[in-house]
Formats: C-alpha cells, structure tokens, sequence
C-alpha cells in the first residue's frame, strides 16, 4: 500500500508529535473540543504546533466552532488545516476558508447509503472530506473506535480529496483501504493505550501496516 497518506489525530504530547513524525504520518490533528479526552488548551495545541517538523501537516479538529472561538486557535498556534467535525453547513465551511485563508477538512458520517448524497455538496464547499462512522446518539463526533460498512464507498468517487476514518486499527487497515480505495486514512483511538493516550508502538505498528 504505498503512498497512503496517514491522519493520526488526538495528539497530546510533544512525544506524541515526535512519533508521529517519526513513523512518517502526512498529518497530526489537533482537538480543540472540550468533551473529548483529546482536548488541548490554547496553550498545549501551540506547544504542539511548534514542535512539529517541517512538513507534518498541523490540523485543529473544532466541533460546531463560532468565529471567537477559531479566531482564537488560528491566533495561537500555526496550522496548516482546520477540521470541522460538527454539523457544519456547506456555506458554513465556505465562510471559514475564506475568513482564515486555510484548507478545511470537513468530516462527514456515513452509517448507510442515505448519508452519502451529502458528501457530494460538501466536496463542492470544503478543500478535502473525511469520511468517517456515523455517531449514535449520545456519543462523540469522532474518536468512538467504530467502523461502517466500508461497502457503501466501493466504486464512489468525490470532487475533492478524501480519507478514510472510523475505528481502523493496524489489524484493519490493509481491508479497508483496498475495499473503498482510500488514498488517505485518519484514526485516533486505533493508536491508543486509553482514551487520549497514544501508544508509540502502535503507531508504529500501524503504519507498518500500512506500508504492506
């Protein structure tokens, strides 16, 4: 599987940065949401920002995000990529860009074939789309470790970049990547000993899996 580029978001420590690095991801996500375990102050995300080496891309994962709150984070630290993960609006995407002259990500969730007409009008808005496992009620926008039906992508295609999200591991991501085709690959809990804390061996060991 050469040339997939990895997401590995959630990182909260300058170690965590370092292996990151490392093990040669393209990206590092930054959480700024408070109900997540993963979330980062102002102060720990630009500790973060500035220990990242030239050419790991820096994302700040926001959920629902007022202007304040992104003038803020964008303030603060320097990023290459802001992540909406809420229930963020084509136009609400479009706004963002053009107020922080950034790339935006946009994750949406898929649980069935009705929830894939939507990716369709997001690609037109946002810069790339991460596609990810739907929430239940109750539960976190992402980082839950749950999977979909990765059937439903085969064949599809988008107007812009994607990637692949929702409880991969290194046990599944050769899978998944050669079912949906997915060039790029996002995970969170998948490297992880506990909510919030990574495990460098697995992020090592999961990027060998993707190596092949």
């Amino acid at each position: 599987m050469d040339l997939i580029r990895v997401k590995i978001c959630g990182l909260r420590t300058v170690g965590d940065v370092q292996a990151v690095a490392e093990a040669g991801a393209a990206y590092m996500g930054l959480v700024f949401f408070a109900k997540s375990p993963r979330n980062l102050t102002l102060e720990q995300g630009r500790e973060l920002a500035l220990a990242a080496p030239v050419g790991l891309a820096k994302v700040a994962l926001v959920v629902n995000p007022d202007d304040p709150t992104l003038d803020s984070i964008v303030e603060a630290m320097p990023l290459d990529m802001i992540q909406l993960h809420g229930a963020e609006t084509p136009e609400r995407v479009a706004q963002v860009r053009a107020r922080y002259g950034l790339p935006v990500m946009k994750a949406m969730g898929v649980a069935s074939e009705d929830d894939l007409a939507g990716l369709m009008e997001m690609s037109l808005a946002a810069d790339q789309l991460l596609i990810d496992a739907k929430p239940a009620k109750g539960e976190l926008p992402g980082g839950n470790g749950l999977t979909f039906d990765w059937r439903l992508l085969v064949g599809r295609k988008w107007l812009k970049p994607w990637m692949l999200a929702g409880g991969l591991h290194a046990g599944n991501v050769a899978d998944a990547v050669r079912l949906t085709g997915a060039r790029q690959v996002d995970l969170s809990s998948g490297v992880e000993s506990a909510p919030g804390v990574k495990d460098h061996a697995k992020i090592r060991e999961f990027m060998a899996a993707v190596r092949g």
